[in-house]
């Protein structure tokens, strides 16, 4: 690809938005000094919404999975779980992408809000459910006990992701009427 071909790709430029926020706020890491809060299962609903096709799943989910292997590789401090349970992930996060899929279209707050919910609700159980069964972290863990010390993670990752996601219908919402509206001024 030429780099003025590059250069018009707008999905490309979208998953490198999405790439450098997942950067940005992808746990502890060596990027910053104050750990903001991880976006990766908003990334996946908008990344969804905004650049569809599997093959655009596909970078972003390798680009996930790269940023942990370089972290951990560069801090021993760092504890990224690189185990079985973490491929919980893939389908985590192919669950956002595909209510994000599912929405692209919307211009309805309520569905938007619903989906994220839904999709959140989800993606947070597979997640750690395939984390707390599979990573061997936990040998001896029954599946109720699983659910459990799994629902003492909820409230603040569901709070984290649906805030991640009102800021991008707030953000986006105000970029279409500004620029897009019929009744836009010039600036």
């Amino acid at each position: 690809m030429s780099l003025i071909a590059y250069l018009k790709n707008k999905k490309l430029h979208i998953l490198t938005l999405l790439g450098l926020a997942m950067l940005l706020t992808r746990g502890e890491h060596l990027l910053n000094s104050v750990s903001l809060p991880d976006a990766s299962f908003a990334l996946f609903l908008i990344g969804g919404m905004l650049i569809k096709k599997p093959r655009w799943f596909i970078s972003l989910f390798v680009f996930s999975v790269v940023f942990d292997l370089i972290t951990l590789s560069l801090s021993n401090h760092h504890h990224i779980p690189i185990n079985l349970g973490y491929l919980g992930l893939l389908p985590s996060y192919g669950i956002m992408w595909f209510f994000g899929l599912s929405i692209a279209n919307t211009r309805s707050f309520l569905k938007f809000a619903a989906f994220g919910v839904i999709a959140t609700l989800i993606a947070f159980v597979i997640s750690t459910q395939t984390y707390n069964l599979l990573s061997g972290n936990f040998p001896d863990i029954t599946i109720s006990e699983s659910i459990q010390t799994g629902w003492e993670y909820l409230p603040q990752s569901f709070i984290c992701t649906m805030s991640y996601l009102l800021a991008y219908w707030g953000i986006q919402s105000l970029f279409k009427r500004q620029f897009f509206s019929q009744k836009a001024t010039a600036l």
